[in-house]
């Protein structure tokens, strides 16, 4: 008997329910459609197509959209019409708030002085961390000279083949211009790439941290230089080493500094957010610092092939140290001359 008594009511529910989304989408519908068709012509690129009155009302039809998806959720309507009111809201969304730029026009914009002005804006935590970085070489240096075995702490062994404290000169020598060592060398090379490219990103992501690991890292991977330097100093070969470095060395050590200097940066400012929140102020701080990390990727990538084949052509110090020069003083010269004059001629 109850299911003789409930089975119309159950009917007349569902046709109430249906007919409660038919006149609600009826009501909206017009709005929907007029959304979706302009969404459709901006992910087909045809953006420039669309009229000023179009342009004008996708910031309203989105807002229009989302009440109508509350409203459904909220009275739960029809489950396709609650499927297809979330499709076109998540469409919409990266459209309104999206970036509304072509990769070119980004990379062009990026390279043309995003880049540098993102890394002219960290200025004083770039200060803070070059000072880090040469207090931990210092460190690692000093502690090698006064204990011999701080070398062996600091430096990883996987690669302290022959060049650790004790050495020949001539089997120091062998590592930076002899070819019988060169596979040697390449792991030693190898090893400072993928060392350096990890401190990079992790010198950055750490940052949240109001900056510490960030600078602790810094410091541990300069000492770890430090005493590989201590190495050849003790036989004369300071100039040597430091030139077979400075090829890619320029421009990986600047990589790391940057890092170091992105993550200082996102430290300080959820540590001193100001006047403002410290969520706002992160998020300030974290999208300056993504831009100049996106341009540490792009100098890791150069090193990279600096180290696989000019350290590799060029067996003369002199040249050597041309050519990090060169590195040294074109990044220089981009980051700080070019960004002011693109900056000033936008002004």
């Amino acid at each position: 008997m109850a299911d003789v008594i409930d089975t119309p009511v159950s009917g007349q529910a569902l046709q109430s329910a249906a007919l409660k989304s038919d006149r609600f989408r009826l009501e909206r519908e017009a709005d929907w459609l007029r959304l979706e068709d302009i969404v459709t012509r901006m992910e087909k690129g045809k953006a420039r197509r669309l009229s000023d009155e179009d342009v004008l009302a996708l910031p309203t039809l989105y807002r229009t959209l989302l009440s109508s998806l509350s409203i459904a959720r909220e009275n739960s309507l029809d489950a396709g019409l609650i499927d297809y009111l979330e499709g076109l809201a998540l469409r919409s969304y990266f459209l309104v708030y999206g970036t509304q730029t072509s990769f070119g026009r980004w990379l062009r914009e990026f390279f043309g002085g995003g880049w540098s002005r993102a890394v002219q804006a960290i200025q004083m935590e770039i200060w803070v961390a070059l000072l880090v970085m040469i207090a931990g070489a210092i460190v690692g240096y000093a502690l090698v000279a006064s204990d011999s075995d701080w070398f062996y702490a600091l430096v990883p062994a996987n690669f302290t083949d022959v060049r650790v404290p004790g050495a020949t000169e001539q089997a120091l020598r062998g590592t930076l211009f002899g070819t019988e060592n060169q596979d040697g060398l390449g792991v030693f090379a190898a090893f400072l790439f993928s060392n350096n490219a990890q401190v990079a990103i992790l010198a950055f992501a750490l940052g949240f941290a109001f900056a510490i690991p960030s600078i602790l890292l810094l410091i541990h991977n300069l000492a770890l230089l430090g005493a590989m330097i201590w190495v050849f100093a003790q036989r004369g070969l300071t100039a040597e080493f430091v030139g077979w470095l400075s090829i890619h060395g320029t421009t990986e050590l600047f990589a790391i500094l940057l890092a170091g200097a992105a993550g200082i940066h996102v430290g300080r400012s959820i540590a001193f957010p100001g006047t403002r929140s410290h969520l706002a102020a992160a998020s300030s701080a974290g999208k300056r610092a993504a831009v100049v990390m996106t341009g540490v990727i792009i100098m890791l990538i150069c090193a990279g092939l600096l180290e696989g084949f000019a350290r590799q052509l060029i067996n003369n110090t002199g040249a050597r140290y041309a050519v990090g020069g060169f590195m040294l003083a074109f990044w220089l010269i981009y980051f700080f001359l070019f960004g002011r004059r693109a900056r000033g001629g936008e002004s």
